[in-house]
């Protein structure tokens, strides 16, 4: 059990390269059985390591070079859970690609596998060069699987997401840069004791450094006004592809709350949550932007990428209330959002598919052959995206509402999510009645579903009833994962300085 916090990374990485070479790279059967097996064991493997954070963080010294010079993996309640909520998607659209999409271009299992290892060790992550680094492994393999089947909407999608991406890994060298030379360190603990004692000339440095990471960290999470490459290019992904990036921007979120809320907290001094009174207006003109898309999407799929927006922007009001219950609001609302997304990617692949030539656009179309059971899924899909009761984006919009402490912060972020909801709810009930209400003739397509695509969306959907049912347990694991958090980078430091951790 030493060496589980690792092991999340390590998995994908040996099993995406070992299905590069022979025998498991001649045949797609054998990578599908590799594949699923590994994300089964990853899925257990993350579980494992969530339990063994409950009772205290674990920082893992690789090849046992201590923090601030070796690599540091820092699994507390926090990043296990991102972990084990990124194998549960995952595992969700890899059971969907079996049904065909994997087998529309080469090596589709290794990417997915490598994209994963990014995944996860962004989350694990305790040193912001090592974030730097696991980035760019994720965005490599976003990028080919992109691109993955071909098709002209793919290639110019992925033109705009790689050149994008290649500005803001500059612009990430050039804050890390800027850090290192004010602090002497990229060691997220060692970062979070040095920051409070710079001085004026250093703090200036280092405030143009942590606000450059904003901008990085904002192109990521799609914030507003580098929201504009998300939907064409979520749009244009396969589903499986789409719904794995359904995490991407959390990652983007992952980073920023680490970073501007914890290394640059309450003990930072005078840059104390510096980065706060930027994210405040971007996270509300973030949500306003995308709900103005959803109702204006011309497309199913376009219109799901600019919900995946407005959770973006969600969970960065979450950030910025700089209080537990927030905080607590948005671990649920994070963990809600994240895989109903992901499932509806996958369904609307489906729809799509069933209408034939019309595809996901608002246009009338034949009727589809399995109208009833999509139906049903969309319904349930939309409800809980909406957050009505008694599902989980309720619940976690709810507590979202309460922790608004200050009529101010109530002034700002109530209208915002009760009108985005408003807005959202539109959006929905005008694309099911174009959907599967305006039909021309009577007899329906041939096309049907293979059993294993409605196996993977109900499985991503399940999670919104047993948050509900579970709601408890799920809620004060959040409060303990924000305890745990505040005391996790002091005991970093305690290592740096040479004490057991």
């Amino acid at each position: 059990m030493q060496h589980l916090p690792i092991l999340p990374i390590l998995i994908p990485l040996l099993m995406g390269t070992l299905m590069l070479l022979p025998p498991l790279g001649n045949t797609i059967v054998r990578q599908r059985v590799v594949s699923v097996a590994s994300n089964l064991v990853l899925m257990a493997v993350s579980l494992a390591l969530l339990i063994q954070s409950l009772d205290q963080s674990q920082i893992y010294a690789v090849g046992d070079w201590q923090p601030p010079f070796g690599i540091i993996i820092v699994a507390d309640q926090l990043s296990a859970l991102l972990v084990l909520l990124t194998s549960v998607l995952s595992f969700g659209a890899l059971l969907f690609s079996l049904a065909g999409e994997d087998n529309q271009g080469k090596y589709f299992h290794s990417l997915f596998m490598y994209q994963l290892m990014g995944i996860n060790g962004a989350f694990l992550t305790g040193d912001i060069f090592n974030l730097f680094v696991f980035f760019e492994v994720l965005l490599i393999a976003s990028y080919a699987l992109l691109i993955h089947g071909g098709g002209k909407a793919k290639t110019a999608a992925s033109v705009h997401y790689v050149t994008l991406n290649l500005i803001g890994s500059a612009f990430f060298l050039f804050a890390l840069g800027i850090l290192y030379g004010t602090l002497g360190t990229l060691n997220m603990g060692d970062m979070a004791a040095k920051v409070g004692s710079l001085g004026p000339g250093a703090r200036i440095l280092a405030e143009a450094g942590v606000l450059l990471l904003l901008l990085v960290f904002g192109l990521k999470t799609a914030m507003l006004p580098m929201h504009f490459w998300l939907p064409r290019t979520y749009a244009a992904a396969s589903a499986p592809v789409a719904a794995l990036f359904a995490i991407m921007t959390k990652v983007g979120v992952y980073a920023i709350f680490r970073i501007h809320t914890v290394v640059f907290g309450a003990n930072a001094g005078e840059l104390a949550f510096v980065a706060v009174p930027w994210i405040w207006p971007l996270a509300i003109g973030t949500i306003i932007v995308a709900s103005i898309g959803v109702l204006a999407a011309p497309t199913l799929r376009i219109m799901i990428a600019n919900l995946a927006l407005i959770s973006a922007g969600t969970l960065l009001l979450a950030v910025v209330l700089l209080n537990p219950q927030a905080v607590i609001a948005g671990l649920y609302y994070l963990v809600h959002t994240t895989l109903v997304t992901g499932a509806l990617f996958l369904l609307a692949d489906l729809i799509a598919t069933q209408r034939g030539q019309a595809s996901d656009r608002f246009v009338v179309s034949r009727p589809m052959a399995q109208a009833p059971l999509l139906g049903v899924l969309f319904f349930i899909g939309a409800l809980t995206v909406v957050g009505l009761p008694p599902f989980s984006g309720f619940v976690g919009k709810a507590l979202l509402l309460q922790a608004a402490e200050t009529n101010l912060q109530m002034g700002w972020i109530w209208p915002t999510i009760l009108i985005s909801s408003l807005m959202v709810l539109i959006g929905l009930s005008r694309a099911g009645t174009n959907l599967f209400w305006h039909l021309s003739g009577n007899k329906p397509g041939t096309v049907r579903s293979e059993p294993i695509q409605i196996v993977a969306i109900a499985f991503l959907l399940s999670a919104s009833p047993l948050l509900v049912i579970f709601g408890g347990p799920v809620t004060e694991f959040a409060a303990s994962a924000a305890e745990q958090m505040q005391a996790t980078y002091p005991r970093v430091q305690t290592a740096i300085e040479g004490g057991s951790p």
